[in-house]
């Protein structure tokens, strides 16, 4: 049972909604992402946006729709969200090789540069979480453990 200080003398009871893995993993995502945010903040990037800049780094040429699909991003927002990087000048489309009618993304000269930098701090927050979990082998059985749940 888990129980927090009420604004009277009881104690307000939580286990019924903090006791529940669903409702544990959405605090943590919102704990992890404002950390994040504050994180990234010089470089004005989101999760989202990391994640898609990070796989086209990895990826050059792959089409737009398997970069989506991977990150489980909507179309739509896919859209978006290129188009917000391709504003900044940090990835650019041609057309895919396979098929003319697809778009392929690469990452600019100025969006590899921006990329190298912002692992940078993906390495400083994720040894950050490292820590807060205990060390590596606690990471590699939370890793497991949600991978379970996928």
């Amino acid at each position: 049972m888990s129980a927090v200080p009420g604004t009277d003398e009881a104690m307000l009871e939580t286990g019924s909604t903090t006791d529940i893995v669903g409702y544990r993993l959405r605090r943590a995502q919102l704990s992890v992402f404002q950390r994040f945010l504050a994180a990234f903040e010089a470089l004005d990037l989101r999760p989202a946006e990391y994640s898609a800049l990070a796989l086209i780094g990895d990826n050059p040429g792959r089409k737009q729709t398997e970069i989506a699909e991977i990150l489980g991003i909507k179309r739509a927002n896919f859209v978006a969200l290129i188009n917000g990087l391709e504003g900044r000048g940090l990835t650019e489309r041609r057309a895919a090789r396979e098929d003319r009618r697809a778009n392929a993304l690469y990452l600019t000269t100025d969006g590899a540069r921006f990329l190298e930098k912002a692992r940078a701090v993906q390495d400083d927050f994720e040894a950050d979480c490292i820590t807060r979990l205990g060390g590596p082998k606690a990471r590699d059985t939370l890793l497991d453990l949600l991978g379970r749940l996928c």
